[in-house]
This record gives structure tokens, sequence and C-alpha cells, in this order.
């Protein structure tokens, strides 16, 4: 089976457990490497032969097959990559408030020992970190950036620039925008939008456990106050942008 969507962003906003839910309907084929690939941001060497072997072979009770990488949105060549390749697949984005997704991803890279520096200097520093990665990613397609996989904290809450790119190469009605706290706090109102833009039935899922939950210190109060302050221009853009109808107006 070939993918006909594919869930592409945010890290730390809610994808795993998302593609686990979509998974679970039983018009779905599952992917064969769980969550995803990675084929089209670090895996893309491979060849297509070798992605659409990781995806299941039809059976008559499933209709549709997808993945997962929150990377794929942020990457700076796997939406042309997408566009190319699978031009008629579905994508859906689940965004994350930015400053809570900023802090959780900082604290996720330090549990698996990718960050040693203090998170305001990390933050301070990003510019510097990623400072002509992606443009040597685009000129060295074979080039992987550890900068900009694990170092982005902020940059990928830059969600307006994004969604741009990806509407740029796909049609409105190939893209649905979720709210990843109202998915967490809705799951069944929002998967119901889900089967709607994917096709499928509606079915009601039991069991609909969160994935990946970080456990981590309390933001420290300046912190979160320079990224309320960083993010609102970035948040404004995004609130502008058709499709969305949701805001982060209060931040626990």
């Amino acid at each position: 089976m070939t993918p006909d969507f594919l869930v592409v962003g945010t890290k730390r906003g809610g994808t795993s457990s998302l593609y686990d839910w979509i998974s679970r309907h039983p018009n779905v084929a599952p992917c064969l490497t769980r969550k995803g690939t990675h084929y089209f941001d670090v895996n893309h060497g491979r060849g297509f032969a070798w992605y659409t072997s990781r995806f299941e072979k039809p059976r008559p009770e499933w209709k549709i097959t997808g993945e997962a990488s929150p990377y794929y949105m942020f990457h700076p060549l796997a939406p042309e990559r997408i566009a190319e390749e699978l031009p008629g697949a579905k994508l859906i984005v689940s965004l994350r408030d930015p400053v809570a997704r900023a802090w959780s991803h900082y604290q996720r890279e330090l549990v698996i020992g990718c960050e040693d520096l203090p998170v305001d200097e990390a933050f301070a520093r990003e510019a510097e970190r990623l400072k002509g990665e992606a443009e040597r990613m685009r000129r060295e397609p074979g080039y992987e950036s550890y900068e900009l996989r694990h170092h982005s904290y902020l940059h990928r809450g830059h969600y307006a620039e994004q969604l741009e790119h990806l509407y740029s190469l796909f049609s409105p009605e190939q893209l649905l925008v979720l709210q990843s706290e109202a998915l967490l706090s809705q799951a069944h109102a929002q998967l119901s939008v889900v089967w709607d833009f994917l096709g499928l039935p509606q079915v009601r899922l039991q069991g609909l456990n969160r994935l990946k939950v970080g456990r981590y210190d309390a933001m420290p109060a300046s912190t979160e106050k320079w990224l309320e302050e960083y993010f609102a221009p970035h948040d404004d853009k995004l609130y502008s942008m058709p499709g969305i109808d949701f805001r982060w107006e209060e931040r626990a």
C-alpha cells in the first residue's frame, strides 16, 4: 500500500499519540515500522521502493495507510520530497503552544543526552547553532544537520512559516491543522474531524492513552515570559492564516 496520509508535525506536539489513534481505525493499515519511516527526512537516500516496502499489503478491510514524522514539516527538503513523490497525500499537523513546546523540546534533548547548555544559553545560542544549516542541507541533500534536528527549540515554533511552505506545495484541501491541546483534551471530537478529513467512517475508539508524555521540571517564570514575548509575533501571524480557529491566549 502507498501512504494516503502523513502526520507531519510538530515535534513534542502529540504526533505519536495522534498517529497511534489513527492507526487503530479498523480501515487504516498500520505502518510496518510502527509510527513511521523517516523516509522524507533522514532516510530519503534509501529510495521510494524501500519506502513502500515499509507498508502492509492490501486487505479488503483497509482503505488507507500512512505514517508520521514530526520532522517532516520542519525539515528543509521534506515538504518538496513529499509533493514530488506523494502529490495526492493528505497532511495532518498538530500544533502545540510554542512556549510549552520549546520547553518540552529542550527538556527532551537533556534527557536523551543531546543538550548540555543551560536553557537560557541554549535559546540565546540557537541562531548561531543553526546558522547556514538549512542552506547546507539544500546544497547537499545527503547532509543531516544535528543542530537543526536537536537544537531548533525556537525555530520549530515558527508555525506560520512552515504552514506557508506547505500551502505553497499542496492545496488547502490536503492540509488539516489541529491544536495539540484540544486533541489531547477532546480526543474523540478531534478524531471525528480527522475521520472526515481522511474519508473514513466515524468510529469511537476506546482507551485513548497519550504516548511519550514528558514529566519535566517546571519552566522558570523568567524563561516563560521571554518565550511568550519571543513567540508573540509568530503567533499573531499564525492566527491570521486560513484554517486556524484556535489561539493560545492562556498559558498554564
